[in-house]
């Protein structure tokens, strides 16, 4: 789609083969960002909106919930923090089968339980069952059963309060089936907001074959670890790679990689309904797709008034392309040499659609790439696992790229670099729209001109900013709930409104 821009990138990236500088993007030029610091685990401030409670006593909240890994951890956290609101024993979360993830694995296939439980004590009970005496009941027969489609999305603590406080009281039990996205971000009482980001941030770790996988998959890329951050530690727990012995090894350097999460797969690109250069053969096979796997959107379509995919693409609706990724980073002057990790499924497209990343971008690596059969082997048909793994090397890179802003992986993973990363853990997040209009004059935009708006479209996106009203505290906890702030900070800061 862009064969002259991929021509000039390919001349620019030869040219800075025999230069020393590098790209100014491998840390965030944002000092603010190192002024907050992870606190989610220290006790709530006096006064600070106190409603919920850690005894347990109005009954028993099981959830299962639906979706792949990480719709699965939000589901969790808000879990957390349903339980503490109506006083009520939270049952360790279980997992629903999918028939798109078609991942059988549990809570504890997963996370650590007995971290989970003891990290959040004191916050919320935790059982991992049951009580005997309400393991035969049919939820659903005695009104305690509670899907998706009874409690509205983003819904508030008082509806919780008012609408499932009392089913609570009177059954003992409550069923949440689905449960996604039903807490909202705001209003919600501080400790609450706080009780999340503790959930999400400390009481989730991994477990250790899949923290032993994933610290095989960073050594693997960086070569010599000769400093280990605070994210390593987290993710990686006592599978941390060693660290280089002498003197020798660290002047050799660790090497610095990228992680780029591709949304590019057959379900995201079909579901856009724009065109990606395939022609009449690719609309004819994408129309089909939606036909089998997105009824629903069909039946939407057939009432809604027609938008063309040039229109989609010019409202920055169009996932980008493995071809847009490669010249986002060749804009932002990343160097022909760079190690990239390529998070995600299949590519739509196979390998004749990653041509142009991979010919711009040779050393582009896979967990399929790094690990040996023998070493993935355990992971396989297990595709939460496999997205765990993703989401460690996601969050330890020294950047992370992401295409599409709405993924929950890059949601989740953009805001563990927040919490933990402080100003080495750049995010790059090229707006859509904006993209799509820079792209739109490849037919004579100079390469110059391409480069200066790209780095300016990437700059403004990684400003350091407080979470506004409503926005996730999990891609974004970047605010007093989750985070304190140095005291030089607060004269920039407006007053926060906890409610």
């Amino acid at each position: 789609m862009y064969d002259r821009l991929l021509h000039m990138a390919s001349t620019a990236l030869t040219e800075k083969e025999f230069k020393q500088e590098s790209s100014s993007f491998w840390e965030k030029p944002q000092r603010q960002a190192s002024l907050w610091k992870p606190c989610a685990d220290k006790k709530v401030p006096t006064g600070s909106g106190k409603l919920g409670n850690s005894r347990g006593d109005n009954g028993y909240i099981l959830v299962s919930a639906n979706g792949g890994l990480n719709q699965q951890r939000v589901a969790i956290c808000n879990a957390v923090a349903v339980a503490s609101l109506l006083n009520a024993t939270l049952i360790l979360p279980r997992f629903l089968y999918s028939n798109v993830w078609k991942d059988p694995s549990q809570f504890g296939h997963i996370y650590q339980e007995k971290y989970f439980i003891k990290t959040l004590e004191g916050d919320v009970n935790i059982v991992k069952e049951l009580p005997p005496h309400l393991r035969s009941l049919d939820f659903e027969a005695i009104g305690s059963q509670i899907t998706d489609a009874d409690i509205a999305k983003e819904a508030k603590p008082v509806d919780y309060i008012s609408g499932v406080l009392p089913i609570l009281k009177r059954n003992g039990i409550v069923h949440f089936l689905g449960f996604g996205n039903r807490l909202g971000f705001d209003p919600v009482p501080f400790n609450l907001q706080r009780l999340r980001c503790k959930c999400n941030f400390h009481a989730l770790k991994f477990i250790p074959k899949i923290q032993r996988a994933g610290s095989l998959l960073v050594k693997r890329i960086r070569k010599y670890d000769a400093s280990q951050n605070i994210l390593d530690k987290q993710l990686l727990g006592n599978f941390l790679p060693a660290p280089p012995l002498g003197r020798h090894d660290i002047a050799k350097g660790r090497s610095k990689y990228l992680a780029l999460h591709l949304r590019f797969e057959e379900d995201m690109v079909a579901y856009s309904r724009c065109e990606f250069g395939g022609g009449k053969d690719e609309r004819k096979e994408l129309q089909a797709y939606r036909e089998v796997h997105f009824p629903l959107l069909m039946e939407r379509l057939k009432k809604t008034k027609y938008v063309s995919p040039a229109e989609l693409r010019k409202l920055g609706r169009c996932p980008l392309t493995p071809e847009e990724a490669a010249l986002v980073l060749a804009g932002l002057s990343f160097k022909r040499d760079t190690f990239i990790y390529l998070a995600g499924s299949d590519i739509y497209g196979g390998m004749s659609r990653m041509r142009p990343l991979t010919g711009l971008y040779p050393n582009l690596v896979t967990k399929e790439t790094l690990l040996t059969p023998s070493e993935l082997s355990p992971f396989r048909n297990f595709s939460s696992q496999l997205a765990a793994l993703d989401f460690i090397v996601c969050a330890t890179a020294d950047v992370f790229a992401m295409t599409d802003s709405g993924s929950q992986l890059s949601s989740l993973v953009s805001g563990f670099r927040t919490y933990y990363g402080g100003e080495h853990a750049p995010t790059l997040r090229p707006g859509k729209k904006r993209l799509a209009a820079i792209l739109s004059w490849n037919a004579t935009i100079r390469w110059k001109t391409f480069e200066y708006k790209v780095k300016k479209l990437i700059e403004e996106g990684q400003i350091a900013q407080v979470r506004r009203f409503g926005r996730s505290i999990y891609r974004q906890p970047r605010c007093p709930e989750c985070m304190c702030r140095s005291p030089s900070l607060s004269q920039f800061m407006p007053a926060r409104n906890s409610y």
